[in-house]
């Protein structure tokens, strides 16, 4: 099956969401991150899933299992059809997640595409970001969550390690394009031939004079590049 394309909304403000939402007509497919999240809140996810939007939230909640429980079944509630839980959590919290999340689908958070080795290392792990991601990704898997995200450097070490998974990956630029603040960015191309379930798209479509041509030369460029195995795209 083609991956999914979640084109990431991270306007400041309801007209400015309108106003891309019109530009990337007829895809449907979105992602809320925290700060749209955070200013038009619930009520707008709501509305955009009664719009007929399928909705990612990308959220990353990471707290004790029970307030991670219950925030996942309020965005379930929602409308959404996914959201990230950060893996780093632990197994209580992930599972948590899972039982509170009903047919709406977990992955995990990694690695943030933000970080590279020597972020880690100012954090105080050893390991570099595919090891890390290894180790965050069995755990996630332990708990039942149905994919993780990673950036592109890891998704095929994810896909040897966890076939079925959903592997959703942010940090894509097409050739040519500034990475801005990511560290670890990726091809769509790339991305999907090394195993990529799910896309998310931000600034390579949103910062485009022209998103909805943008979009369709990432669709274009994807096209053919699926058959990766896994075809629940629920």
């Amino acid at each position: 099956m083609t991956p999914r394309i979640w084109v990431a909304i991270d306007e400041s403000d309801r007209a400015a969401v309108d106003r891309l939402l019109s530009a990337i007509e007829p895809h449907r497919e979105v992602k809320v991150g925290l700060e749209l999240f955070s200013r038009l809140g619930p009520h707008f996810v709501r509305e955009l899933s009664n719009r007929g939007y399928d909705l990612f939230l990308d959220l990353k909640y990471h707290d004790i299992p029970r307030t991670v429980g219950r925030a996942v079944a309020a965005v379930r509630d929602l409308g959404a059809r996914m959201v990230t839980v950060h893996a780093a959590g632990g197994l209580a919290m992930l599972k948590a997640a899972v039982d509170a999340a009903g047919p709406m689908t977990v992955v995990a958070v990694t690695v943030l595409t933000s970080l590279d080795g020597t972020a880690l290392r100012e954090m105080g792990l050893t390991l570099g970001p595919q090891e890390w991601a290894s180790e965050l990704a069995n755990l996630a898997r332990e708990a039942g969550v149905q994919g993780i995200v990673c950036s592109g450097d890891e998704v095929a070490a994810m896909r040897s390690l966890w076939p079925s998974a959903r592997t959703v990956v942010p940090g894509i630029r097409l050739l040519g394009q500034d990475a801005g603040d990511q560290r670890r960015v990726v091809t769509p191309t790339v991305a999907v031939q090394r195993g990529a379930t799910d896309l998310v798209v931000g600034r390579a479509v949103t910062g485009a004079s022209n998103p909805r041509a943008v979009l369709t030369r990432i669709q274009a460029e994807i096209a053919g590049q699926g058959g990766n195995g896994h075809n629940d795209h629920s």
